[in-house]
């Protein structure tokens, strides 16, 4: 079931591809996703072998233009940026049923990895994501603050690293309130991620 899916999303956000960018580093057995931020562009090449319900949710996300003009939310210097749900206005934006955590799948939270966020629940991430800014050996492993679980790696970054460092290095400030729905890191001039769209291998 969850191959048919993605095969379908595929090839649906294939056909949608454009531009004309050099990609001789993409292999033509690999799945590629263009990320055109605010602060540049970056590359993810995903793994649908290892994580296939991680990378089918991304997927369909992308498909109906979900991450489409919304922000980095969340910036920690050396650690993560996270994305993918909210509004510039910090609007928690909905997200469809949770999926499964697929934190042994192999691939580690290294720098350049992106990785799905969740709450504590193992099981509880949607639509949000992380890319790892350093090695954060910590995320791979089962800790009680993570609900004796770690953090599921669906791919890394193949160009534009150097953007997610400058979105790594920007002012940051902390909503005022209290309770869970206080967001904290939020940069202070928003980073947008304009649209992200599939890339052919040329």
């Amino acid at each position: 079931m969850i191959r048919t899916t993605l095969t379908g999303l595929l090839c649906l956000l294939l056909c949608a591809c454009s531009g004309t960018q050099n990609r001789d580093y993409m292999q033509p057995d690999r799945l590629y996703a263009g990320l055109e931020t605010t602060k540049g562009d970056i590359v993810l090449e995903l793994d649908p072998a290892s994580a296939p319900i991680s990378v089918a949710n991304f997927l369909t996300y992308a498909t109906r233009g979900d991450y489409d003009g919304t922000i980095i939310h969340r910036v920690v210097p050396g650690f993560v940026i996270q994305g993918g749900g909210h509004t510039p206005e910090l609007t928690e934006l909905p997200g469809d049923a949770p999926i499964q955590n697929e934190w042994q799948n192999g691939l580690k939270n290294a720098r350049g990895s992106i990785g799905m966020a969740r709450d504590a629940d193992p099981d509880s991430a949607t639509r949000q994501w992380y890319i790892n800014l350093a090695d954060n050996e910590r995320l791979d492993t089962a800790r009680d603050v993570s609900g004796g679980a770690g953090y599921a790696v669906f791919g890394r970054v193949v160009r534009g690293m150097d953007v997610v460092d400058k979105i790594g290095a920007v002012e940051t400030y902390d909503q005022e309130g209290e309770g869970d729905d206080v967001l904290q890191d939020i940069p202070v001039e928003p980073v947008i991620v304009k649209r992200v769209r599939m890339l052919e291998p040329r």
